[in-house]
């Protein structure tokens, strides 16, 4: 029997694109949860009269990076190959030829209109990052404002530089970030960073002397119910990168994930116990986060036994990092640890982990690690690309935010602030029950709450 396998009146070949094609969008389903996942977080580290103004963000959020995306984000991340951006595929459309370069190759196809949607909901994941820091005291407006800056320009650039074949992927034998510890997460808490610097810590976080004040959340269920979410939304996230179910790779990265997500429990578990004699809810739940960032970039080029350790450091990390942060900063998910401090560990480890099986195969990018091949090439190119994202990030993020901070105001006022952004942002309650006497509607809410509780 000659020329390719035929089943039913199809090739083995069309066979294959289609379940690629399905696999992708089927892992693009999971990512997009995530955004549920990053609601029920925020919404439980939130105070209960912020809580739906977590919703209306989440929601328009998403709409945003999903028509800018398809406008020019995808066309600047992926649309050529050239050093700094793409320049083709603006207002993609099926048939549409992109520039050389491209991981598209030739016209588009509708199976590939499933990439596209897998980069989008990696975008509006790393644009839901940024926001964690900047709770119940953030005017709205900042909000689709930033985010057409961030689909439009600062992911883009980023993706493009790492995951398009762009700058970092030029540098020596090119970066490696599997599924986006710098390019997703370290990028969103970058931002994150550029906006708290801009916003200040919420009113009663410090006291007279500047010491921390715990500001408890309503909803520590909430927020457990949240990192299942993102935990279950990551198999999709690093299993999908690998883009194909050829050779069922998508099955080791999987594995590799969820082991090293629970290892970060376990860390984040044994070291905030022994810091404060207390197993904290928050820290374990983000002790998982935190790991499952950090995986993130190598986990399509580390053996196995490589995966608990990295998200054992992670939750370690975690732990370490949101305890000093939170003396200086007002970080109320400890985002910059989870997504931040856990992003830069995890693209290093790429330099130290890296797998001659995996980082030496036909197409992928950089080398085998440090223990490896006693080379510290890889662990540099790593880190140049850590230090080009970030000045990237927080320096447009920056300008950004001060920018809207400068025309509309980014900080709601105290008395704002003391009433909840809730009813002052969208004229309603969260929980109206607990604000409006006998639970009525069209009765005076109660006396304010205390600032901090």
């Amino acid at each position: 029997m000659t020329g390719a396998l035929v089943i039913g009146a199809r090739t083995l070949e069309s066979v294959t694109l289609d379940l690629d094609a399905l696999w992708i969008v089927v892992a693009a389903v999971l990512v997009m949860f995530m955004q549920a996942g990053f609601a029920c977080l925020e919404i439980g580290f939130s105070r209960g009269k912020n809580v739906g103004s977590v919703v209306a963000k989440v929601l328009l959020n998403f709409s945003v990076v999903s028509l800018v995306w398809w406008a020019c984000g995808f066309a600047l991340a992926f649309g050529g190959g050239a050093w700094l951006a793409g320049d083709s595929g603006f207002f993609l459309h099926v048939g549409q030829t992109l520039s050389p370069g491209s991981p598209i190759a030739g016209p588009v196809t509708p199976a590939d209109s499933g990439f596209v949607l897998f980069q989008m909901v990696f975008c509006a994941v790393s644009l839901a990052i940024v926001w964690g820091t900047t709770l119940e005291r953030i005017r709205f407006i900042a909000y689709p404002i930033y985010a057409v800056v961030f689909a439009a320009v600062i992911y883009p650039l980023v993706a493009h530089w790492i995951f398009g074949g762009g700058l970092l992927g030029q540098i020596g034998s090119g970066m490696q970030d599997f599924a986006g510890s710098t390019v997703v997460h370290l990028t969103g808490a970058t931002g994150g960073l550029a906006a708290l610097l801009l916003l200040g810590p919420r009113r009663g976080k410090y006291g007279p002397d500047g010491e921390p004040r715990a500001i408890p959340g309503h909803s520590m269920p909430m927020f457990g119910l949240g990192v299942l979410i993102l935990w279950l939304g990551w198999f999709g996230f690093n299993a999908g990168s690998t883009l194909t179910t050829t050779g069922a790779r998508f099955a080791e990265v999987a594995l590799a994930t969820n082991i090293a997500a629970a290892a970060g429990v376990v860390g984040a578990a044994i070291t905030v116990t022994l810091l404060t004699r207390r197993l904290d809810v928050g820290m374990v739940g983000n002790g998982a986060i935190g790991a499952l960032v950090a995986i993130t970039a190598p986990c399509g080029f580390v053996e196995l036994w490589a995966a608990p350790l990295i998200g054992l450091v992670a939750g370690v990390l975690v732990v370490v990092s949101v305890l000093a942060i939170d003396r200086v900063l007002d970080d109320p998910v400890g985002a910059l640890s989870a997504h931040g401090v856990a992003g830069i560990w995890g693209t290093l480890s790429c330099g130290i982990f890296a797998a001659p099986r995996l980082a030496d195969a036909p197409g992928a990018p950089g080398q085998a690690g440090l223990i490896y091949n006693g080379s510290f090439e890889q662990l540099g190119v790593q880190a140049l690309g850590v230090v080009l994202a970030f000045t990237l990030v927080f320096t447009i993020s920056y300008v950004t935010f001060a920018a809207i901070k400068a025309i509309f105001g980014l900080r709601v006022t105290e008395a704002e602030e003391e009433e909840g952004l809730d009813l002052v942002e969208h004229g309603m309650y969260g929980y109206p029950e607990q604000f409006i006497v006998g639970g009525e509607a069209g009765v005076e809410p109660v006396a304010d709450e205390p600032a901090v509780r």
